[in-house]
């Protein structure tokens, strides 16, 4: 199972792709949209290109994107929004099925702790992907779902056969 990773932001989207075969795991490829142009709209499409362009690239089975938190900054919560659904759209619009993952989740899955700064996100997902170059801190957090997505499809999975062998 290829899975496509995406950690949502409007000025940055970082953005990582795994591949998942039984209990192995390899990094695919990594970056970071980077939105160019001053109105919302522009940005917006700027990201949508380069997704649509990374999703046709890589041809992912799976997606899994980061929920939004909610701060004390509305303005920027609604912004990260907008640019949230573009990581929802992109796949979406490939046939692609996409999950979603609370921030604190993530942590949790990949560091063990839920309030883990980047820093450890960024090396523990080296130590997962040996080898790895990582495009950046956004990248990295993106790599994470990706991993976290295949930890959780993969117990998902074997719940499924187990209980279909069962019946």
């Amino acid at each position: 199972m290829r899975v496509l990773g995406v950690d949502p932001g409007l000025r940055n989207m970082g953005w990582g792709v795994i591949e998942a075969v039984g209990s192995r795991i390899t990094h695919v490829a990594n970056g970071v949209c980077h939105s160019s142009g001053e109105d919302l709209a522009t940005r917006l499409v700027s990201l949508y290109t380069q997704m649509t362009d990374v999703v046709r690239q890589y041809q992912p089975d799976a997606a899994a994107v980061e929920n939004t938190f909610v701060n004390k900054d509305g303005v920027g919560t609604l912004k990260l929004g907008q640019a949230r659904a573009i990581a929802l759209l992109v796949p979406a619009q490939a046939g692609i099925t996409v999950a979603e993952y609370a921030p604190n989740k993530v942590k949790k899955t990949i560091v063990g702790v839920g309030h883990a700064d980047k820093g450890q996100i960024d090396h523990m997902v080296r130590l997962q992907l040996p080898g790895v170059k990582i495009a950046g801190a956004d990248a990295a957090d993106a790599l994470a779902i990706a991993l976290c997505h295949a930890h959780y499809s993969r117990s998902s999975g074997a719940w499924e056969a187990a209980l279909a062998k069962a019946l």
